[in-house]
């Protein structure tokens, strides 16, 4: 089986990257404190903004959707799920909102993992939450042209309860040496290669790092949703976790590209809190601003419907205006249309 010595991998993996995304997240982290301290009130609509957007975002990624209006009446509990897609939306929210309210209770072992999955699809009756794999999973790809190919054999079934067992107890035993943002990244990646369900691996994998991220009294992903940001790049995170799984078996992997992506995510999320923060706790700023503030620093494109969802107390009709006058002043670009219309600053203005 695996060995899971975090104790004597972890130091390995301080690279000057590294090392300076850690020295950045740990002072976001104190001015966080701050912000939240003199503003309390003012934050109180960021959790709310960021439940709906981790609840989309990590469902997204697996193909699960539902109408926006549909999505925001699910994370509010304002109506019950119609179809197989809401029910697994409406379990993700609770089992998000069990780790908002109650992390600090949340051991971190197999039994308790395997409660939250069986939460994940409390509202699915035919499916086995709460159990581990029944058999044997291969992570397969395919390009371009259709061929599939196997990417990552997980550890087998008949291994399973034992490895997780393993992870957890390795986990503990590094939690008061090892740095706990790299302890967190190095377990996310071994969860995920021993992959312990027939379906549900990603989203579990996303709630215990929010999880393990609360409990290391980083919980700036209450604020603003992780989930978005991994999301929005895909792309590089399916990429360092092929590239940090292989030779995985072999205790020959190479974390670093994972932990790197993992720590970029998050100094992403406090910029994210920081320029949100400034943006509500302003007197000066106008609704028109305040919607051009957020073009403006947000990282790449943006929708009109993503807008609304962070501004609640702005109208459409408001953002509409808005958008169109910054686009008459090319302030902004437009990309796409209809639909799928977004939206970025023009850097060249």
């Amino acid at each position: 089986m695996r060995d899971y010595n975090y104790k004597e991998k972890w130091q390995k993996l301080l690279t000057p990257e590294i090392v300076q995304k850690l020295t950045l997240i740990n002072e976001f982290k104190g001015e966080q404190r701050l912000f939240i301290e003199a503003h309390k009130d003012e934050l109180n609509g960021l959790i709310e903004i960021a439940k709906i957007q981790s609840t989309e975002a990590s469902n997204r990624i697996e193909g699960i959707f539902t109408a926006d209006d549909r999505l925001k009446n699910l994370v509010q509990e304002k109506t019950t799920p119609r179809n197989r897609d809401e029910s697994e939306i409406a379990g993700y929210r609770d089992v998000l909102n069990t780790i908002h309210e109650s992390y600090e209770y949340i051991p971190i072992n197999a039994n308790y993992f395997l409660q939250l999955h069986r939460d994940l699809y409390k509202f699915i009756g035919n499916v086995d939450g709460g159990v581990f794999k029944n058999g044997d999973n291969i992570i397969r790809e395919r390009d371009e042209q259709g061929n599939e190919k196997i990417r990552f054999k997980p550890v087998p079934a008949w291994e399973t309860p034992e490895s997780l067992d393993a992870l957890c107890l390795a986990y503990k035993d590094a939690k008061n040496e090892a740095d706990p943002l790299i302890l967190m990244s190095m377990f996310i990646l071994d969860f995920l290669c021993i992959h312990p369900f027939d379906d549900g691996n990603g989203r579990m994998s996303r709630l215990l790092t929010l999880l393990l991220l609360y409990q290391s009294g980083f919980i700036v992903g209450k604020y603003v949703s992780i989930e978005k940001i991994i999301e929005e790049s895909k792309e590089t995170y399916y990429e360092v976790l092929q590239d940090s799984s292989v030779s995985w078996h072999e205790n020959e992997n190479d974390y670093k590209p994972f932990v790197n992506y993992m720590l970029g995510v998050i100094v992403n999320a406090y910029k994210e809190f920081e320029s949100r923060v400034k943006l509500v706790t302003n007197p000066n700023l106008s609704k028109a601003d305040r919607i051009r503030e957020i073009i403006k620093n947000h990282i790449g494109t943006i929708t009109k419907a993503e807008l609304i969802k962070m501004n609640p107390d702005i109208s459409d009709t408001t953002i509409q205006r808005t958008l169109a006058e910054l686009l008459k002043n090319d302030e902004i670009k437009k990309i796409g249309g209809g639909r799928y219309t977004k939206y970025t600053w023009n850097v060249e203005d």
